[in-house]
């Protein structure tokens, strides 16, 4: 105390005290609060996740949390929360007119108002009723959830350890519940009520009366068709179709545009695209050597499934187990190429194994992006950081999709299907014909039976030790053989080297064996699954003790089947350039099990200590005329296994394939007709009275046509292992991990199969919290430009919360199970009946449908492009620009550029060169010659002609290592990996496309020849045409008169430079009728190119 102060007081404080509180103001005290002046409660049921965390992380964490919050008053957990203060508890769960937080968040206590002066902006009455309604709810607080203040700007992220172990507990994440319909919200506003068309609106419109914004006005017709066609299939309606649809004033004007459109086979192609660029479909397969694959009937699976409006669950189901559902069909087999649009690797010197587990990586990130909305592969080397996703829960959901072979399907035409069953019939033919009027047939097929019964002989599998080719890699399987995959070459020779303690070994057996993920099941590696064997050596030596060779000289060679000309005999001639051994050289005969026999001209005595052998496979021909020869592309095996006995000789081959031999064990009593047929094919193949037959069946099998294929899944017959990878090294297995799902989602089907079908139907679940908000999330991203949530790859702990959270939990709930009636053309139709907004909507409005069935698309476009949220205009006030330029909010309509291939289908659709065919292989469009410059490997670019040069964008062929210039220059994914959204960009390169890239120089020549043949008799007629085909709308006179100014710039230069208008007219002179100037031409070809570059054309207003 200062020496002043004491000699006023004394030397004690005592009366300073007493004096400080006669000078004190009386202060409210939380006894005394008037609660009448307390912000109403809200009436509605509040949620912690949606309603309460935003609102006390936001608020309040930034003083009342951390080691030493604000006046020891800490809300992160709900224990803090419910601290007890001077007055008692500072929240009363239940009744929130006695919670001191309540009365000082309204600011009725003095020297207590929350927040401080300074320190933020006062709650709401809102907010204040939001936090009352919670209170007197019970204050539910989900368990273990912990709240986490607002990173303080400019500070360090903090180490993932700390971050992990300090996060809050992720269960109560709104993303992790399973989404319920939520009741439609009040709208105070008669304006707004009366702009509602549906139920999105009511969401809508209660956020904009919130923030005090109004809905813009309706678009206009031209735009509205405009926006629509754009949407629902991807080109743009032609002047025809704008007229009508304007002139119809008819309430069910806009609804009949809305199914037409749907029911439109261009519906499937606009949205199939949107699906494809999460499948991450290519035709080619990447990495370096990036050869062509053939799956566009998947992509053709994808268009047709949306056309029928196939439910999303079954959608779902078969692109990832289709071939494990009963009976599958074609279609539902073809489906499974989504897991199969993985990268492959075929570089020389690979290890197959690490990039199946690559692919297996890339398969589980799409599932991750496409259903589950999570970055699940940051689970691949560690726990989540973020999320709670375990990497048992990454290897759980890795074992479903670890069990399957990698087949391509023929997927054969209606014509090659027509031609192939009358192949297979006249085979029979012959056949039945062999086996009737073959004399004692009967009695020969059962003395050839007893001969060859102990033809299987005693073989013992060798288990190779190691082996090596130059380029292709083979893969030990579990019975020992050798599967290949790799870079596979025309030439090759392989060694393998076996260890073993058998001794007087007198002959070997090698088996050219099927597998699943060769060519049309193999036994070859390449080409149509054939193979063709130069020579096979033997060289013997001790396993331990000096490397002293012994070559192994065969006495004979016996094969199961040989084709002509190539005898087994050839394959220990010693010449291994010439000659060789093949089985058949005809479709579908060839792709059988075989095998060959040598017989040593010794027995091989063996070691004491082991025998080590070393085998050596030629399948090569440096002079290439075997290969000329014989009509095989490939000579290589692609799986192979080697076997030895130590019965003494003569030996004998099997002439029976493993099949046939089950076949062979039946008592003949028990065959069917089927199983007689299989087993007197061998018989026939080694019997010299067949020959003729024979000679017969092997020509109609030539007449046997070969279909496109696609790639598939099958599951394997043997599981395959899965094991946690430490630090995701495939190279450093860990745990046996069975199949399961995360924890943190919704359970396992009870009793369902553990595998892809049982991990499909989890994913579809209707109790799943993810898949369908995710989905109508996208949904929405497409035509409004982004989602309710931002990132529809991720819907984590770490995203942003939506804006409308109430709709999404709508829609996604409207989706899965549909229960408001829309509008749609040929049914009935109510007119409203003056609703009021604020009652649960009842269908007895202008929309109305009735017939949706769950899960389906085509019903929640209808309600999203029939909702007025949609209707919008996009034109943008500075009011709106200035409270939401993003138009998070949606006071407008969307307005932003299409994607790349609907730029290119715009241009080609206005200039009339678009070819409307749906579906088959992909095309090649023009391309600058120099691009495949830079190409690894060379470039092979056929550029395609006719029709099919001018197909809509989304059959272009998509070559990973260069993905299509023109539409990488719009932003189009590279399909290395799933793409749940594209960014958009806006760059000189993409005027520079639409201005001077080949198909857009052809479809503005296209274009000017169009507008001179259709567009009246006059240029003012005429430019007014070529601007409506290009952007929907009639030009207005300012802009009519640029582009007639424009035109007569053109038509004086060209008339003093034909050597110029020649090369701008059109790309073929022959194409100009004769009464047509090649000046004008030139003219218009030069204004249609203008026309088409403006940015109004690749805008979807």
């Amino acid at each position: 105390m200062s020496t002043k102060l004491k000699l006023l007081f004394g030397a004690t404080a005592a009366p300073l005290a007493a004096f400080t509180v006669l000078l004190a103001p009386v202060r409210t005290t939380a006894a005394e609060v008037d609660v009448s002046k307390l912000p109403p409660a809200a009436s509605k049921t509040v949620d912690f996740e949606k309603d309460i965390k935003p609102l006390l992380e936001g608020t309040c964490l930034k003083c009342h949390s951390g080691e030493k919050p604000k006046g020891k008053y800490s809300l992160e957990t709900r224990t803090g929360m419910l601290k007890e203060g001077d007055e008692g508890p500072n929240v009363v769960p239940g009744n929130s007119a006695k919670s001191p937080l309540i009365h000082n968040v309204s600011r009725l206590v003095e020297d207590k108002e929350m927040p401080p002066e300074g320190k933020g902006d006062p709650l709401t009455k809102e907010q204040i009723g939001w936090l009352r309604a919670w209170i007197d709810q019970g204050a539910k607080w989900p368990e273990g959830v912990v709240l986490k203040a607002p990173p303080k700007p400019g500070a360090e992220r903090e180490s993932g350890e700390k971050a992990q172990a300090e996060r809050p507990d992720p269960r109560g994440h709104w993303a992790f519940k399973a989404p319920v319909r939520q009741p439609e919200p009040e709208i105070k506003s008669p304006k707004l009520r009366k702009w509602v068309r549906n139920p999105i609106d009511r969401f809508i419109a209660a956020r904009l009366e919130k923030e005090k914004l109004q809905p813009s006005p309706e678009a206009d017709r031209v735009t509205l068709i405009r926006r629509l066609s754009l949407d629902l299939i991807g080109l743009p309606p032609t002047p025809a179709e704008v007229d009508a649809f304007v002139r119809d004033k008819s309430a069910e004007a806009y609804p009949k545009l809305v199914e037409r459109l749907l029911d439109s086979p261009h519906y499937g192609e606009r949205w199939g695209r949107h699906w494809l660029d999460l499948a991450r479909y290519a035709d080619t397969n990447g990495y370096e050597k990036d050869k062509e694959r053939s799956i566009w009937p998947y992509r053709d699976y994808v268009i047709g499934a949306l056309n029928r409006d196939l439910p999303f669950d079954q959608f779902t189901i078969e692109q990832l187990a289709g071939d494990l559902l009963p009976n599958p069909t074609l279609e539902q087999r073809i489906a499974t190429g989504f897991l199969r649009n993985s990268m492959l690797n075929q570089e020389g010197g690979i290890e197959p194994e690490q990039f199946r587990i690559d692919a297996m990586i890339d398969r589980l990130d799409a599932v991750g992006r496409t259903w589950l909305g999570l970055t699940i592969n940051c689970a691949q080397c560690h726990n989540h950081k973020y999320d709670p996703i375990t990497m048992r829960d990454y290897y759980g959901i890795f074992a479903f999709l670890n069990n399957d072979d990698e087949p391509f399907l023929e997927v054969p035409t209606p014509e090659q299907q027509k031609k192939r069953d009358e192949v297979t019939a006249k085979v029979r033919e012959l056949e039945d014909k062999a086996m009737a009027d073959a004399k004692d047939a009967a009695e020969k097929l059962a003395a050839w039976e007893k001969e060859i019964a102990d033809a299987a002989g005693d073989w013992s599998v060798l288990e190779p030790h190691e082996w090596h080719n130059f380029a292709t890699k083979y893969e030990k399987q579990s019975d020992h053989s050798l599967l290949g995959g790799g870079d596979v070459q025309r030439e090759a020779v392989t060694h393998v080297w076996i260890d073993t303690h058998l001794t007087s070994i007198t002959g070997f057996r090698l088996e050219a064996l099927l597998h699943p993920n060769l060519p049309y099941g193999g036994p070859g590696l390449m080409d149509k699954g054939s193979f063709l064997l130069k020579e096979f050596t033997c060289e013997v030596y001790a396993s331990r003790g000096p490397t002293v060779t012994n070559q192994v000289k065969f006495k004979r060679a016996l094969a199961s089947r040989e084709a002509p000309g190539f005898s087994i005999t050839n394959v220990i001639d010693g010449n291994t350039e010439k000659g060789g051994w093949t089985t058949s050289l005809v479709p579908v005969d060839r792709n059988r099990e075989d095998r060959a026999v040598f017989e040593c001209e010794e027995p091989i005595a063996g070691f004491a200590g082991g025998t080590r052998l070393k085998f050596t496979v030629y399948q090569k021909s440096k002079e290439g005329g075997t290969q000329k020869e014989s009509g095989l592309d490939c000579y290589s095996f692609g799986r192979f296994r080697i076997s030895a006995t130590t019965q003494p000789a003569p030996l004998k081959v099997d002439p029976l394939t493993s099949a046939q031999r089950t076949l062979f064990a039946k008592p003949a009593g028990q065959r069917t007709r089927d199983d007689t047929r299989e087993l007197f094919y061998a018989f026939r193949l080694h019997d010299a009275t067949f020959a003729e037959i024979n000679k017969q069946i092997t020509d109609s099998w030539t007449n046997w046509v070969y279909a496109p294929t696609t790639l598939v899944l099958q599951q394997r017959a043997e599981p395959r292992e899965t094991r946690l990878f430490k630090r995701g090294d495939w190279q450093k297995p860990g745990d046996k991990v069975e199949a399961a799902t995360p924890a943190i989602l919704h359970p396992f089907l009870e009793g369902g199969p553990k595998n892809r079908l049982g991990f499909a139907q989890w994913l579809v679940d209707r109790r799943s919290p993810t898949t369908a908000r995710v989905f109508v999330n996208r949904i929405w991203q497409a035509y409004f430009g982004q989602g309710l949530f931002t990132t529809p790859e991720d819907i984590g702990t770490r995203v942003e919360p939506p804006s409308h959270p109430e709709l999404l939990d709508w829609l996604a709930s409207e989706f899965i199970e549909p229960a408001t009636p829309v509008k749609t053309l040929n049914r009935s139709i109510v007119k409203s009946g003056g609703e009021s907004a604020n009652e649960p909507f009842n269908g007895s409005t202008v929309q109305r449908f009735n017939d949706s069935t769950p899960w389906s698309l085509k019903h929640l476009h209808r309600l999203i492009v029939t909702s007025a949220s949609y209707r919008q205009s996009s034109k943008v006030t500075p009011e709106l620009l200035a409270k939401d330029p993003y138009n998070r909010l949606l006071a407008r309509g969307p307005r932003f550029r299409v994607e790349g291939e609907v730029v290119q289908d715009i241009t080609l659709a206005a200039s009339g060169l678009l070819n409307p065919k749906i579906g088959g292989p992909s095309v090649r469009p023009p391309i600058p010659s120099s691009v495949g410059d830079t190409v690894y490997g060379g470039f092979n670019w056929p550029e395609s002609t006719g029709e099919d040069r001018y197909r809509r964008g989304m059959y272009t062929f998509w070559k990973r290592s260069l993905p299509f210039p023109s539409m990488l220059a719009f932003d189009a994914p590279t399909a290395e990996g799933s793409c749940p959204r594209r960014v958009r960009s806006n760059t000189p390169l993409q005027a520079l496309t639409t201005l001077n890239e080949k198909t857009y120089v052809e479809a503005a020549q296209a274009l000017g020849l169009r507008v001179l043949k259709e567009g009246g008799p006059d240029n003012r007629t005429r430019a007014a045409y070529a601007f409506r085909l290009c952007t929907g709308r009639a030009p207005t006179d300012p802009e009519l008169k640029k582009l007639l100014t424009f035109w007569d710039e053109q038509f004086k230069y060209f008339e003093e430079r034909t050597g110029a208008a020649v090369n701008v007219a059109v790309p073929d002179l022959k194409n100009i009728p004769s009464d047509v100037n090649l000046h004008k031409v030139a003219a218009w070809a030069m204004v249609s190119r203008a026309i088409l570059n403006l940015d109004e054309t690749i805008t979807k207003e």
